[in-house]
C-alpha cells in the first residue's frame, strides 16, 4: 500500500467522500487511489478556481468537509481566488495539493515553487508531507483542522514520492478541539445591553436559517432588540416562514442610515459592520462614533452554546413568536410585455419551487432580485463572502452535488460567469441540477457603480472601455452549448418566465440569458 492509498483511505474512514479534482502529473498516484475506491466521488473540474468554488458551496450546504485536489503552486494559485471566499465564509475544506518529489525540488525546474507559502498566506493550516509513513497521519490532522472552529481552510501538500512509496496503515481523524465560549458574565452583560433602548443583536452563520434562527427571534423579541444580518453571508434562509430580521446593506449610506439608532450592537457570530471599500469622505465603520460594540462571540466560537446561554439569562426560552415575526408567503403573478429586471425578479419570485437554493452573484442586478424574492417559496441563499468574483457558478455546482434532491438557481452577471465559465462543463457531466440566469447588460456595471463612489464623473473612451463587454458580444448560448448545456436567450419577459418555470419543472442544468 503507498502513500496515497492510506490517504484515500484515511478520508474515506474519516467521512470524506467527495473530491473536486483538478489533477497534474505529481497527483497521478493519487489519482490512481481513487480509481481503486469508487465510493469516493471524483468530480473533475477544467479549471482549479472551479474546484475550490465547489468545495465551498458543498460545505456551506452540507457542513461536510470535501477535498480538492490541485496541482503544485500555478494550480493552486489559480484556486486562490476562491479559497479567499472559502475562508470568508468559514467553510471546512481540505486541500491535496501535489508538488514535487522532495528530491526534485532542489531543482529549478519550470513548475517549482513557494507551496507552502501559497498556502499558508490563505489556509488556516498547511502540512508538508515528509515520507510516506506520514501521509495517512497527516491526512487526518487535514482533516481535522478542515472541521476545526467551525469550519477552515487546511492544505496537505504531498511530494510525489511520498504518494508512490510504500506507506503504514490509513488512520482516522480525530474529533475537532471543542470550540471556545464566552463567559458568564459576558453573556450576563451582553444580555443587559440587549434590553436597553436602541439595542441590536447581529448573528451570522448558523442562525440565520432553521432552529437557531427562531432562538435569535425569541432573544430579540423577549429583550426587545432589533435582530440584524450581515449584508455578505455564507448562507441565509429567506422567503416565507423564514424569521424577519434586517440585513445590512452594501452601500455605506444605507448603512449609515440603518445603525443610526443604534446605541448598543451585541455580536453572536458576527463581525464589526465594516464599509466594503473605503471611499473619499465616508466612513469604515458605519455606526454612531458613541455606539458601543460587543464583540459577545466570535463565528469560530460556540455561537449556538452563546445563543442558548443568552435565551437562558433572559428567560425568552419559551417566548411566542407570532407572524409578526415570519416573513409572510406572497407570491406576484407571473409578469409579461417588455423586458425589466424588476419583472424577472416577479418572475423568479413566482416560480421557483419550495426549498430552491439561490446563489448569487448578479452584483448589478442583485438587490432588486433579493427584494423580489423576499415573500416568495422558502429559499436558501448563498452570497459572495468574500467578494472574490467568479464564485457564483461553482458554489453552485458545489451546492448542487451536496443537495441532489433541490434545485439550484444561479444568478450571475454575464463579466462575472465568465471568470469560471468551466463549471458549465462538469454541471453537464454531472448531470446537476443548476439553472443559471446570466443578466447580459454586456458590461461590468458594478465597476461603473464604483466609479460613481469614489466621485469620477467625467468618464472617457478609455475608462468606457474597461467596462463594456461588447465589441463582441458575448454569446452565452452558444457559450452554454459549447460546454454541453442547453440554453435560451430571452428579451422580454413572456420568454423568461416560460424558460423559467420549464427549468423548475425539469431536473438538469439549463442557462437563460436575460438580455437587459
Amino acid at each position: 500500500m503507498n502513500g496515497a492509498e492510506t490517504l484515500v483511505k484515511t478520508m474515506l474512514a474519516s467521512g470524506v467522500n467527495v473530491c473536486f479534482a483538478n489533477p497534474g502529473t505529481s497527483e497521478m498516484h493519487f489519482v490512481a487511489a481513487l480509481d481503486n475506491h469508487p465510493e469516493m466521488r471524483c468530480i473533475l473540474c477544467l479549471f482549479e478556481g472551479v474546484a475550490t468554488g465547489a468545495a465551498d458551496g458543498y460545505f456551506r450546504m452540507s457542513s461536510k468537509v470535501t477535498a480538492t485536489l490541485l496541482h503544485l503552486a500555478p494550480g493552486f494559485g489559480n484556486g486562490f481566488a476562491n479559497l479567499h471566499n472559502a475562508r470568508k465564509a468559514h467553510s471546512g475544506i481540505m486541500n491535496i495539493m501535489g508538488d514535487h518529489a522532495s528530491y526534485h525540488l532542489r531543482y529549478e525546474s519550470p513548475l517549482r515553487g513557494d507551496t507552502v507559502g501559497l498556502s499558508q498566506s490563505i489556509s488556516h493550516w498547511t502540512r508538508v508531507s515528509d515520507d510516506a509513513a506520514s501521509v495517512s497521519g497527516d491526512g487526518a490532522a487535514a482533516i481535522r483542522a478542515a472541521r476545526s472552529m467551525g469550519g477552515q481552510i487546511a492544505t496537505l501538500i504531498l511530494p510525489a514520492n511520498t504518494a508512490w512509496e510504500e506507506a503504514v496503515a490509513p488512520r482516522v481523524s480525530e474529533a475537532p478541539p471543542a470550540l471556545r465560549r464566552p463567559s458568564d458574565a459576558e453573556v450576563a452583560a451582553a444580555a443587559r445591553a440587549l434590553c436597553l433602548p436602541g439595542a441590536a443583536l447581529m448573528v451570522d452563520g448558523l442562525a440565520l436559517s432553521g432552529e437557531l434562527s427562531l432562538l435569535a427571534a425569541r432573544i430579540a423579541k423577549k429583550s426587545g432588540c432589533q435582530l440584524m444580518a450581515p449584508y455578505l453571508v455564507a448562507r441565509i434562509q429567506r422567503g416565507a416562514g423564514s424569521v424577519r430580521m434586517q440585513r445590512m446593506a452594501y452601500r455605506v449610506d444605507e448603512n449609515i442610515a440603518m445603525l443610526a439608532d443604534k446605541s448598543n450592537l451585541v455580536l453572536c457570530g458576527a463581525v464589526r459592520p465594516i464599509s466594503f471599500f473605503a471611499y473619499p469622505g465616508k466612513v469604515s465603520l458605519p455606526e454612531k462614533p458613541d455606539c458601543r460594540i460587543i464583540e459577545l462571540c466570535s463565528i469560530d466560537m460556540d455561537y449556538a452554546w452563546t445563543l442558548q446561554e443568552l435565551a437562558d439569562v433572559l428567560g425568552a426560552q419559551d417566548v411566542l413568536l407570532g407572524p409578526e415575526d415570519f416573513q409572510p408567503l406572497n407570491l406576484p403573478p407571473v409578469p409579461t410585455g417588455a423586458m425589466s429586471l424588476d419583472k424577472v425578479g416577479q418572475a423568479i419570485a413566482a416560480l421557483i419551487p419550495e426549498d430552491t437554493i439561490v446563489v448569487n452573484e448578479a452584483n448589478s442586478s442583485s438587490q432588486i432580485m433579493e427584494a423580489a424574492t423576499g415573500s416568495s417559496r422558502s429559499q436558501d441563499w448563498l452570497m459572495i463572502t468574500g467578494g472574490s468574483i467568479g464564485f457564483g457558478l461553482p458554489v453552485a455546482m458545489g451546492a448542487a452535488v451536496a443537495c441532489p434532491d433541490r434545485k439550484v438557481v444561479a444568478l450571475e452577471g454575464d463579466g462575472s460567469a465568465m471568470y469560471t465559465l468551466q463549471s458549465l462543463w462538469t454541471m453537464a457531466r454531472e448531470n446537476l441540477d443548476v439553472t443559471v440566469v446570466v443578466f447580459a447588460n454586456h458590461g461590468y456595471q458594478i465597476l461603473r457603480i464604483e466609479l460613481a463612489n469614489v466621485g469620477v464623473t467625467d468618464v472617457g473612451r478609455n475608462a468606457e472601455r474597461m467596462f463594456d463587454l461588447v465589441e463582441p458580444k458575448l454569446d452565452w448560448v452558444s457559450l452554454a452549448r459549447g460546454h454541453g448545456v442547453d440554453a435560451a436567450c430571452v428579451t422580454n419577459a413572456d420568454q423568461f418566465a416560460a424558460a423559467f418555470g420549464g427549468a423548475m419543472k425539469k431536473k438538469g442544468p439549463f442557462l437563460i440569458e436575460v438580455v437587459c
